[in-house]
């Protein structure tokens, strides 16, 4: 479908002009998760695992998060496409961490939660992880989807059915 085409389809509501209209943003969902999950975890401690693998175990997940992130964010920019979902989508990214997974953004957000409830050796963290994911994987990545086959169907549908959702 050429570019004309897209644009003109968008002007008649055909396709959504944005992935993310703003009224479930990633970061907050995920920063929510972590805050309810400290709140928690301060009012009635729960721990995760020993002492002695918390630090560990919770600084590996932290550092490969941040990885991921800054992996795939610099893998979005280098193909001229925005990082947040309430702009328009200018191409679809399969290269970089996108090779191996549709959402290495959302994957690492889980990831730094995930490596946060380990350092923090907070079974709340962990729990709270769980909604957040299920949000995610139920409504947001869902109505991106939508969006990216409607706007680029003969890349985007190919791509989805090479590369996993998650992992």
């Amino acid at each position: 479908m050429k570019s004309d085409d897209r644009i003109d389809k968008a002007k008649t509501g055909m396709v959504p002009e944005v992935a993310n209209f703003g009224i479930m943003r990633p970061p907050f969902i995920y920063l929510s998760a972590i805050a309810l999950g400290l709140l928690l975890h301060f009012a009635w401690p729960v721990r995760l695992v020993s002492r002695a693998v918390s630090v560990p175990l919770g600084g590996t997940s932290v550092l490969v998060a941040v990885a991921l992130f800054l992996y795939a964010v610099r893998t979005f920019r280098i193909a001229g496409t925005p990082v947040p979902g309430n702009r328009p989508t200018t191409t679809i990214v399969c290269t970089g961490p996108y090779r191996y997974s549709r959402n290495p953004i959302y994957l690492s957000f889980s990831l730094l939660q995930l490596g946060a409830a380990f350092w923090v050796n907070s079974l709340w963290l962990l729990v709270t992880l769980m909604p957040a994911v299920a949000l995610m994987s139920f409504v947001v990545i869902p109505r991106e989807e939508h969006y990216l086959e409607s706007r680029f169907p003969s890349d985007y549908l190919p791509y989805k059915a090479s590369v996993r959702r998650w992992l």
